[in-house]
């Protein structure tokens, strides 16, 4: 799909875009309880609004989208539910791979893959090499992700390299920032979460020290285009002070 011109929204700074917004992506199973349907009919629509949003935001000018789309602790669901978000991450990955060098699009996936069924490990490898080149927006999708594992893993493998080159184990900031799986990327800007939850669920830990929240009750899969932008426009708003005056 081809994208088009910017959305002419009188409400957005078109120069005062965030770089990277982050996305929980909740509310899949109370959207299809809510229609009497089985929590992976919420997925599956959750699954082509990840989509839209994607391309939206694509095409508006952001360079980094990170979103939530199966953590550490979902493995605790039912085996037919995981089955099933496996499933539609099988066939967004086959959909990637015709179409990302045409939407120029890189894709990544963090979080630890090892879980994961074989064939998707292999698809990852494949897109992430594939898309590397792509100028375009930068799609990070949490996968087996946890926040405090990831925090966990960057230490870890900052004091592995200490130790190989004979440095005392004393961590600076910087390398802890250098280890992490979004390692070279800004720091989210924006978080957005739908389903009016007020929590982090353990995702981008680290990263999220100094990101403005934005909070809306709808649920994911009825996020849509016009949501991202009041969530843009909100965050546009605040007065980000890092810590100052």
């Amino acid at each position: 799909m081809l994208f088009g011109r910017k959305r002419q929204n009188d409400e957005l700074d078109w120069n005062n875009l965030p770089e990277h917004i982050g996305i929980i992506m909740d509310g899949n199973g109370r959207w299809a309880k809510r229609r009497g349907l089985p929590r992976t009919a919420g997925h599956r629509v959750g699954a082509e609004t990840f989509r839209k949003i994607a391309r939206h935001a694509q095409s508006i000018g952001i360079g980094y989208l990170t979103v939530y789309a199966f953590s550490t602790e979902n493995w605790k669901r039912p085996p037919e539910e995981i089955e099933t978000i496996m499933n539609l991450l099988h066939d967004y990955l086959l959909e990637a791979r015709e179409s990302l060098g045409r939407e120029n699009i890189v894709l990544r996936c963090i979080g630890d893959p090892g879980r994961l069924r074989e064939d998707l490990q292999q698809m990852i490898r494949e897109i992430s090499a594939m898309s590397e080149s792509n100028t375009g927006l930068i799609v990070n999708i949490a996968l087996n992700y946890g926040g405090q594992d990831e925090i966990v893993h960057a230490v870890n493998a900052a004091l592995a390299k200490r130790a190989q080159a004979g440095l005392p184990a004393q961590l600076t900031k910087q390398e802890i920032e250098d280890n992490l799986y979004t390692a070279g990327q800004p720091m989210p800007d924006l978080i957005i979460r739908p389903s009016g939850e007020m929590r982090l669920s353990n995702f981008l830990t680290w990263q999220s020290a100094y990101s403005e929240f934005y909070v809306t009750e709808k649920l994911w899969p009825d996020f849509n285009e016009q949501d991202l932008e009041r969530a843009i426009a909100a965050y546009q708003k605040r007065n980000r002070r890092f810590g100052g005056v």
